[in-house]
């Protein structure tokens, strides 16, 4: 038979002193986990998506306004509309903006969009834009989220299977689940030396269809800017498969022999990539359309020149394709992007309404064709704010994004 153990003063002064360390490192981790800085109060209510507007409204006042300098137009996603400050994301009421859900972390947002019908926001961390977290619209629940290294400003581009995560020097595209897919540009520590075609490189704009990525970069020893067409789904998301990259050799340029800023990624549609080239080398501002291989297959002039404030691709709204040139509002083919017609006078990007597209213009919304970009009336909307606005529409009710604002109007 053997003897009960016997436990000696030492014993017990070993197993507190083990006990002791224990708490002391889990609180460490506690303290400086990314846990301890979230706050997530979610939403179990009713969420009813607003029915469709039968007609377009002949007056609009305000009715609400909330702060969101994280996003650049309203993010409306089913019977939500989120808005983006600080480093909160919250889930509103669209006819009232009364607050059902919040999160809330403890590091300022870089951005937030509506990809998937649901709500993806990036926070800013040691690492750049990197925290990436998705929430489900009705409720505020937390859903997949994914880490990795980032520039510290990205622009999100939403690009229907994709969405595209792009700073001045590295692009990431991510799945509705948050798995990369492509990882372009400027890698700290990489796994595959030799595995990116370029390095060193300015990333200037994105866009993408299902079958292609397009991306516009300047590059170190170039003349010129340079359009690279990839694979959006490579066999592996970290060597990047070019389907054709050159330089485009009538970019404009500057006294100094620079390229001069401008060119950008209007649009993908399937493999045709349309770009806009600012004036240079004895040609007018300019639509050019590329085919698979990076190849020129149309050339439309413009009358006056793309702006700074047009930073964004063209989008689709209810099959409408439009490009905001920062001065104009420009309707394009679906597949083969060739302008269609163009609305002067424009302060933003639209969005569709009750069969028409509502555009923002001085101290109105225009309604316009959307066959034929006929303006057929326009709603007064009083804007105190100056600068760009951004439309969305929820049901019967219009939001504006102005500034770092969010307002709704009925």
């Amino acid at each position: 038979m053997l003897a009960p153990e016997r436990r000696t003063r030492t014993d017990l002064i070993v197993a507190a002193v083990l006990a002791v360390a224990v708490v002391v490192a889990a609180s460490v981790v506690w303290l400086r986990s990314d846990a301890r800085g979230t706050t997530s109060i979610t939403w179990d209510g009713p969420v009813t998506v607003p029915a469709a507007a039968t007609t377009v409204p002949a007056t609009l006042g305000e009715v609400w306004r909330a702060a969101s300098a994280a996003t650049t137009r309203p993010l409306v996603v089913g019977g939500t509309v989120a808005t983006a400050d600080g480093g909160s994301v919250v889930g509103r009421d669209p006819e009232t903006g009364a607050q059902r859900w919040i999160y809330e972390r403890n590091m300022p947002l870089c951005a937030a969009t509506a990809a998937w019908q649901t709500v993806v926001a990036v926070y800013r961390d040691r690492r750049g834009c990197s925290q990436v977290t998705q929430l489900n619209a009705g409720t505020g629940a937390r859903g997949a989220q994914r880490s990795s290294d980032a520039d510290d400003a990205v622009v999100l581009v939403d690009a229907g299977t994709h969405l595209i995560s792009t700073g001045d020097t590295r692009l990431e595209m991510w799945r509705s689940d948050l798995v990369r897919t492509v990882e372009y540009g400027r890698v700290d520590a990489p796994v595959n030396p030799n595995a990116q075609p370029r390095t060193g490189c300015t990333l200037l704009s994105a866009a993408a269809s299902n079958n292609r990525l397009a991306v516009v970069e300047n590059c170190p020893g170039e003349d010129a800017d340079r359009l690279t067409l990839l694979d959006p789904v490579p066999d592996d998301n970290q060597k990047p498969e070019e389907f054709a990259s050159s330089v485009l050799a009538d970019a404009a340029q500057d006294p100094t022999g620079s390229p001069a800023p401008g060119t950008r990624v209007i649009a993908v549609a399937g493999d045709r990539t349309a770009l806009y080239l600012p004036p240079g080398s004895g040609a007018g501002p300019r639509i050019e359309v590329f085919g698979e291989a990076g190849q020129t297959v149309a050339e439309y002039p413009l009358p006056r020149p793309a702006t700074d404030a047009a930073t964004v691709p063209a989008e689709t709204r209810d099959g409408i394709v439009t490009w905001w040139t920062g001065e104009s509002t420009i309707g394009l083919g679906t597949t083969d992007l060739a302008p269609r017609w163009t609305v002067p006078g424009t302060t933003g990007w639209g969005d569709s309404m009750a069969g028409a597209l509502l555009l923002p213009v001085d101290d109105a919304l225009a309604v316009v064709d959307p066959a034929s970009g006929t303006v057929q009336g326009r709603i007064p909307v009083d804007r105190e704010e100056a600068g760009p606005v951004a439309v969305a529409v929820a049901g019967s009710t219009v939001l504006e994004q102005r500034g770092d604002e969010v307002v709704a109007l009925r």
